[in-house]
């Protein structure tokens, strides 16, 4: 009877063990870039001293290596002292590193790199708590540790570069009156409560309250404050951490600043980016709240590029990463236009007929080209963003890149691996896990183990998972009380799943459970332990590495890399992993057991097909899949994607790229300048080109937005366009205030004037019968072709023609004209959009340009304070030309070229089509349309309720 008590009591004591045994344990994220220790793994020689030696040090977020002592500890037995000694030996690379591995600027001396590189990622690697007046409370913030051990590795002494993150701090806690010590200690899950059994919160010391946000004036920070974070970072965390402040107010001083909605600025990017990515649809909402949270996130990108150019200096290299800050590579090219930025998404990116759903979408693709170079995790991801420029933008795209601002944009597929050396260390090292592990078999002895860990997000497919296991159930009833899914689901990371985090989804994952259950279950035994918790990182390696089959269903997902670190923990178990098709992983993952989540009755096949799997079939797979890990670390993906980024910036001038307009620092001229000149190209710049030239007539909103832009005394507005006078005449000369040109600059009427002015009446029109005499030949050769003739120039359309056919005759008339008339007139054959025109070689819209601004006079107080020049083909080159060769601040001109190709230009700035146009001119006109609202905000600080329509 004593041993059976005996008995009895030791199970008790291994069934605590177990990693989620009880419903209150919530602790650190599964995946931890943390060493067991705390200790950091960054050398001395690579981390910033700190001005302040007593800011405190908080916990370290880098983790890549152990020393023999600490993998030695709590080993039982010679064997397993040798095994885990073989742990620390560092894997020597199989190959030799070429130059760029060792010193980039000696492999690529024509880039004139500065050997820094500076990431750029929404948050710090830290959870923030903030007690004023004394040290910030540093947490290791949860999820995304791949992308935090590459940070580290870039800080490390084996990169050849120096490093700096900039990161958001994430929303601040109060913590006044707290002390949450953030060692290693507290990284248990023994004593922390979770408020919400479906949503675990950040862990805290059990006997302490939660932390409260700010209250509704906002948590107040001062500049003493802030710069105590700043040296808390840069103390003795390794590399530099600069932390980027997202803040409501500021008093007049800039001293104390105000935090108030901080869920603000993650709101757009995961309620309507993320949702979008993951092809699921919102349903209709507020839009003045849709607007609003687009305002909040341009300014948020805005201040993110602000703070990056505060370190920049000339060729250091910029790392963009993820949704969040999709807008920060062409904010950074407008104002470096030679900077090197790569742009790295971790999310999927959806086909073009879903993304067409995104109401800033084209907003989105311009802010992304801004990049030198981006990354995705799998080629369809990359195909799918290069059919977007294509088909939204009209940019030209190849499986390369996209041709895009008169330079090319490499697009390339870069699966993202893990720190494998550290991930091993973690799951084999520690005598806590071995402890666990054994608890687990004993309480599921003779029993299968299916381990499953997701977040709570609705694209996790965490309930597709539970169906297909009902499913197995139902039809092997051989393994009823021999298999049990351990599924674990901790709290979502998006705003959007957060809301939702107590509806649905949860409900639902919980009925399934229940249901399960109460079928196939009994009193002594549950086939489905579900725990909606976080767990520690002993119970997380311990689950799977002792797993018999690692199952992950996402429907939709980036890179998963739990299916890494499962491949890692199977050295020696070779359980088979069984994964969704639709995870970026299953790209990389070939050997791995794919299956359509969707497909509920071949996602049970497949987990009964992995449970009977011979010893040799599982031992053959799981080789194949660590080689395939342990190769592919987040080092070497690190590695690959700098060489990648370097090799496209020597093989592709990006000296010529022309960014998208930067609205904000239009509207900020524009309102500091009290002489503004305003010269618009009429065609493909006004209004779309269309196959019919009569029928490009202006509409309502045009002639609206023109006449108030004219009627601003501070404003001189002219039409300069190759059109006759008779057109501009019909269309725009009811507005007294607008200045017109007509034939490229032939005719001109002065504003309040009614007469026109032949600027070409003294010269030698014979030429025009001759011209006439080609191009009639022409026509009459090629079906759909027509004859334009203008008082001065003579066009040739061929747009109504086959587009190729009309293509090579173009080319063959104006070979024809070059060798007869121009030679024997000064005129010039000019090619247009799907036309050819002749007028003499004098009059251009440059010549134009030149004269209305020698008009305002020269020099300080004289000149024009702002000039907004737009056109859209080479003719309006002489116009960029002009402009570039005046005596006007460069920061004062606006040359801006309209369309979608991308040819090299004159122009300073890109707008992509007349709609555009329309919406800046809108913008300087005062209205705040949905595409103005960010640089409204990020001029004014905030978008007022009246002005979001």
């Amino acid at each position: 009877m004593a041993n059976g008590n005996g008995d009895r009591l030791e199970a008790q004591r291994l069934q605590s063990l177990h990693p989620a045994l009880h419903s209150s344990n919530a602790n650190a994220a599964a995946t931890l870039g943390i060493h067991p220790t705390g200790r950091s793994s960054y050398p001395e020689s690579k981390r910033e001293e700190s001005p302040d030696d007593s800011a405190e040090s908080g916990p370290q977020w880098n983790a890549n290596s152990f020393s023999p002592s600490e993998l030695a500890a709590g080993s039982r037995s010679p064997d397993e002292l040798l095994r885990r000694l073989s742990l620390a030996l560092p894997e020597k690379p199989k190959h030799p590193r070429d130059l760029a591995d060792v010193d980039p600027r000696a492999a690529h001396p024509e880039l004139n790199l500065s050997g820094h590189v500076i990431s750029a990622t929404i948050c710090i690697p830290y959870s923030v708590g903030f007690n004023p007046g004394v040290e910030w409370e540093l947490k290791s913030r949860r999820g995304t540790s791949a992308l935090f051990d590459s940070f580290s590795w870039l800080a490390s002494a084996d990169s050849p570069w120096n490093h700096t993150l900039l990161g958001w701090t994430g929303e601040l806690q109060s913590v006044t009156g707290l002390r949450v010590s953030a060692t290693p200690s507290n990284n248990s899950s023994i004593k922390v409560a979770p408020l919400n059994k479906s949503s675990a919160p950040i862990p805290l010391d059990g006997s302490s309250q939660p932390p409260q946000p700010g209250g509704l004036e906002g948590m107040k920070i001062s500049r003493a404050d802030r710069s105590r974070l700043e040296r808390q970072l840069e103390r003795d965390h390794g590399g530099r951490i600069i932390p980027v402040w997202l803040l409501d107010d500021y008093d007049k001083d800039g001293d104390i600043a105000v935090a108030k909605d901080q869920r603000k600025w993650r709101r757009y990017a995961e309620h309507e980016l993320y949702t979008l990515f993951h092809y699921k649809q919102n349903e209709p909402t507020d839009s003045q709240l849709v607007r609003r949270a687009w305002a909040d996130y341009c300014k948020m990108n805005a201040i993110f590029a602000d703070r990056i150019l505060e370190q920049y200096k000339a060729g250091d290299i910029v790392l963009v990463h993820d949704y969040h800050l999709l807008l920060l590579p062409s904010l950074l090219r407008q104002r470096v236009p030679n900077i090197y930025i790569g742009f790295f998404l971790h999310v999927p990116f959806p086909s073009s007929e879903f993304y067409k759903g995104l109401s800033r979408r084209k907003e989105i693709l311009e802010g992304v080209l801004g990049a030198n170079m981006i990354g995705f995790q799998a080629y369809s991801y990359a195909r799918h963003f290069s059919s977007c420029c294509t088909r939204i933008l009209g940019f030209d795209s190849s499986p390369n890149g996209v041709d895009a601002y008169g330079a090319h944009v490499a697009v390339q597929a870069f699966p993202i691996g893990i720190n494998a050396p550290a991930t091993r260390h973690m799951a084999f090292a520690d005598p806590a896990i071995e402890e666990k592990i054994a608890g687990i078999r004993e309480l599921y002895r003779g029993k299968k183990i299916i381990v499953g860990r997701d977040r709570l997000d609705s694209v996790r497919g965490v309930a597709q998972k539970l169906q297909a296991f009902e499913i197995f159930l139902e039809r092997h009833p051989e393994w009823h009380d021999k298999v049990v899914l351990i599924q674990v689901t901790s709290p979502t990371s998006t705003e959007e799943d957060k809301d939702d985090a107590n509806g649905k989804t949860a409900s639902k994952i919980s009925d399934l459970v229940a249901r399960i259950n109460g079928t196939y279950g009994s009193l002594s035994f549950s086939p489905v332990q579900h725990y909606p918790q976080y767990l520690s990182r002993e119970e997380y390696f311990a689950l799977l590495r002792i797993a018999d089959v690692g199952l992950i269903t996402s429907v939709r997902d980036g890179m998963n890399t739990t299916s890494l670190e499962y491949i890692i923990c199977q050295k020696y178990n070779h359980g088979p992993l069984i994964l969704s098709e639709f995870s970026g992983t299953s790209a990389t993952l070939h050997a791995a057991m794919q299956i359509n989540p969707w497909d509920l009755g071949g996602t049970a096949d497949a987990i009964n097909d992995a449970l009977n799997m011979s010893e040799e079939e599982k031992r053959q797979q799981h080789s194949t899949l660590y080689r395939h890990v342990t190769k592919n670390t987040v080092q070497s993906w690190t590695r690959n994607y700098l060489k990648a980024l370097m090799t496209n910036l020597a093989s592709h001038d990006q000296s010529v790229a022309t960014p998208a307009l930067d609205r904000a620092k239009l509207l900020t001229q524009y309102r500091n300048a009290s002489k503004r000149l305003f010269m618009f190209d009429y065609d493909g710049t006004l209004t779309p080109i269309v196959r019919d030239p009569q029928s490009a007539i202006p509409s309502d909103r045009v002639l609206r937005t023109l006449k108030t832009l004219a009627s601003d005394p501070h404003n001189a507005v002219w039409i300069i366009s190759g059109r006759d006078q008779a057109f501009l005449e019909e269309w725009m000369g009811h507005i007294p205030e607008l200045g017109l040109s007509a034939e490229h600059g032939s005719f001109i009427r002065e504003p309040n004037a009614t007469r026109w002015e032949n600027l070409t009446e003294k010269e030698d029109m014979s030429w025009q019968s001759k011209v006439l005499e080609v191009f009639q030949h022409y026509t009459e050769r090629t079906q759909g072709s027509f004859i334009e003739r203008k008082k001065i120039a003579l066009t040739w359309h061929y747009r109504r023609a086959d587009p190729e056919y009309g293509a090579f005759q173009a080319r063959e008339c104006q070979k024809h004209l070059n060798n007869t008339v121009a030679k024997k007139w000064d005129v010039e054959v000019m090619t247009g959009k799907a036309n050819l025109e002749v007028r003499p070689r004098f009059v251009n819209k440059g010549e134009i340009a030149k004269k209305l601004v020698l008009e305002y006079g020269e020099g300080e107080g004289k000149a024009p304070e702002f000039v907004l020049c737009l056109g859209d083909d080479f003719t309006d080159e002489d116009m960029f030309r002009s402009l570039r060769q005046t005596k006007l601040p460069s920061d004062h001109v606006f040359s801006v070229t309209v369309g979608a190709s991308s040819k090299q230009t004159l122009a300073s700035w890109h707008l992509l089509e007349p709609s555009d146009v329309i919406s800046v001119i809108a913008l300087l006109n005062g209205s705040t349309d949905a595409g103005n609202a960010g640089a409204v905000a990020v001029v004014e600080g905030s978008v007022p309720d009246s002005r979001v329509q």
